[in-house]
C-alpha cells in the first residue's frame, strides 16, 4: 500500500467535456430540495415565538431552548452514517426514503400535546433530514468542475437561506391565519410533491452491481481514520462550526428576538426574518460566482476563497452593533446586513472545506463527518441563546458568544485550510 496526498483539483483542461456542462436541473432540485428541508426545520422558530403555542405547551425559556435544539442534536448524530451510506449505495433511494419520513414527521408535529412529543417530533426531522448535506455534496463534487463550483454550491446553498427566509414569514401567517398545528401538517405534507421529479429525472450512482462493488472499493482507498485525523478536516470543522452558530442562532431565536427585544409583531419579524436570509442567499451566490471567476482567470482557488471566507466572517461581526444601538431602524439594518455579510463566506466556505480539499471517494463520509460539528453548533447555538437570555434577561450576551465564534472561524480558515493536510488517499491492490 501506499499514501498519497490528495491535492486540491486541477482547475483547467483536465475536467471530461461532459462535466463542463453540467446537469443544472439535478441542482436545481437538490436547491429545492434543501429549500423544502430548511422551511420544514425553521417552522419551529416561529412557532416557539407565538404566545399561544408558548401557553398551549406552558414553556419556559429553557424549554423553547431545548425544542429547538432537538433537531440539531439528532442530526449531527446522523451525519456520519448517512455520509457512510450514500458513499455506498448512491444518493437517488436514500434520499428520496429520507425525505418523505421528515415530511410527515414535520405533518406530525402538528398533532402533538406535550412538550415531549414536540421533541421528539423535531428529534426525528433531524435524524432524516442528515441525508440531505452529504448527499448533495457528493453530487457536486462528482458532477461539477471547480470553475463552476462555487457558483453550484453558491445556488445549492441560495435554497437553504430561501428556506429559511420563506420559512419565517409563510409560518407566521398561517399561524396568525389559522393555526400552529395547520402550519406544521401544510409545511410538513405540500414537500412531498418534490419527490416525483426527483424519482423521474434522477439517476441512481450505482447502474449496476459491477459499478457498486467498484464505487465500495474506491471509497476504501480513503479510510475513517485518515479523515478523522486530516487537519483540513478539523479546521473545517472548526470554521463549519463557527459558521453555523450564527447562521442557526438566526434560525432558531431570529423571530423571538424581534419580537421581545424590538417589539415587533410575528408578522413584521417572519418580514425581516425573510429579508436577512434573502440577504445571505443573494450574496452566497454573488460570492461564489465571483471566486468563480477569478480562479478561471488564474488565481490560486485556495487563497481566493479565503479571502472571501475571512471577509464573510468579520462583516458578520457587524450583528454586535445592532444589540447596542437603540435606534430601532439601525438594530434591524444591523440584524441583515450582519448575516448578508456572511453569504461572502457561505459558498467559498463549502467548496473549499466539502469539495476542493476533499478526495473523491469519500465525499460523503468526509462531509458527513464535518457536518457533525456544523450541526451540533445549532443546538449549541439554540440551547446556550436560550440559557444566556434567562441568565440575563437580554439578546446582548448571545450577541457576544457570536462574535467570538466569528472571530475564532476567520483565523482557522486561514490556518487550518490547506491542500497539504487534506485527507490521504491509500492505494489499495487489486
Amino acid at each position: 500500500m501506499a499514501e498519497l496526498a490528495v491535492k486540491a483539483p486541477p482547475i483547467t483542461g483536465s475536467e471530461p467535456a461532459s462535466k463542463v456542462g453540467a446537469p443544472w436541473g439535478i441542482l436545481a432540485l437538490l436547491t429545492v430540495g434543501v429549500l423544502i428541508a430548511y422551511f420544514d426545520r425553521t417552522s419551529i422558530a416561529s412557532a416557539l415565538a407565538d404566545p399561544v403555542f408558548i401557553d398551549f405547551f406552558s414553556m419556559s425559556d429553557s424549554d423553547r431552548g431545548m425544542v429547538g435544539a432537538a433537531f440539531f442534536w439528532s442530526y449531527a448524530l446522523m451525519q456520519i452514517p448517512m455520509g457512510w451510506i450514500v458513499d455506498r449505495f448512491g444518493v437517488k433511494y436514500p434520499y428520496a426514503i429520507c425525505f418523505a419520513l421528515w415530511c410527515v414527521a414535520t405533518a406530525a408535529t402538528g398533532l402533538m400535546t406535550t412538550v415531549a412529543g414536540l421533541f421528539i417530533m423535531r428529534f426525528l426531522v433531524g435524524l432524516t433530514e442528515a441525508i440531505v448535506t452529504p448527499a448533495s455534496y457528493r453530487w457536486i463534487r462528482l458532477n461539477m468542475p471547480e470553475t463552476h463550483a462555487g457558483t453550484a454550491v453558491g445556488i445549492f446553498a441560495m435554497g437553504n437561506k430561501i428556506g429559511v427566509a420563506m420559512g419565517a414569514p409563510i409560518a407566521a401567517w398561517l399561524i396568525v391565519t389559522f393555526d400552529w398545528r395547520l402550519m406544521f401538517i401544510v409545511s410538513g405534507l405540500a414537500g412531498l410533491i418534490w419527490l416525483m421529479p426527483w424519482m423521474l429525472n434522477v439517476k441512481n450512482d450505482f447502474t449496476n452491481k459491477a459499478k457498486l462493488v467498484e464505487a465500495r472499493r474506491k471509497t476504501g482507498q480513503v479510510t475513517f481514520r485518515s479523515i478523522i485525523t486530516a487537519p483540513v478536516i478539523w479546521g473545517a470543522m472548526i470554521v463549519n462550526f463557527c459558521y453555523g452558530y450564527f447562521a442557526f442562532y438566526c434560525m432558531t431565536w431570529m423571530p423571538a428576538y424581534l419580537v421581545e427585544a424590538h417589539g415587533l409583531s410575528l408578522e413584521e419579524s417572519g418580514l425581516y426574518t425573510f429579508f436577512s436570509f434573502a440577504g445571505i442567499a443573494i450574496v452566497a451566490v454573488v460570492a461564489g460566482w465571483a471566486a468563480d471567476r477569478l480562479i478561471a482567470r488564474g488565481f490560486d482557488p485556495i487563497i481566493t476563497r479565503k479571502v472571501f471566507i475571512v471577509s464573510g466572517f468579520l462583516g458578520a461581526t457587524t450583528v454586535l452593533l445592532g444589540a447596542y444601538t437603540t435606534d430601532l431602524n439601525w438594530a434591524l439594518f444591523w440584524n441583515v446586513f450582519s448575516l448578508s455579510c456572511l453569504g461572502l463566506a457561505s459558498a467559498n466556505n463549502l467548496v473549499l472545506c466539502k469539495v476542493t480539499l476533499i478526495p473523491r471517494p469519500a465525499v460523503g463520509l468526509a462531509v458527513g463527518v464535518q457536518q457533525v460539528t456544523g450541526t451540533v453548533s445549532g443546538g449549541v447555538a439554540a440551547s446556550l441563546s436560550g440559557w444566556l437570555l434567562h441568565r440575563t434577561g437580554s439578546y446582548d450576551a448571545p450577541m457576544m458568544v457570536i462574535v467570538v465564534f466569528l472571530v475564532i472561524g476567520a483565523t482557522t480558515a486561514v490556518v487550518l485550510l490547506r491542500p497539504k493536510w487534506s485527507p490521504k488517499v491509500t492505494e489499495i491492490s487489486a
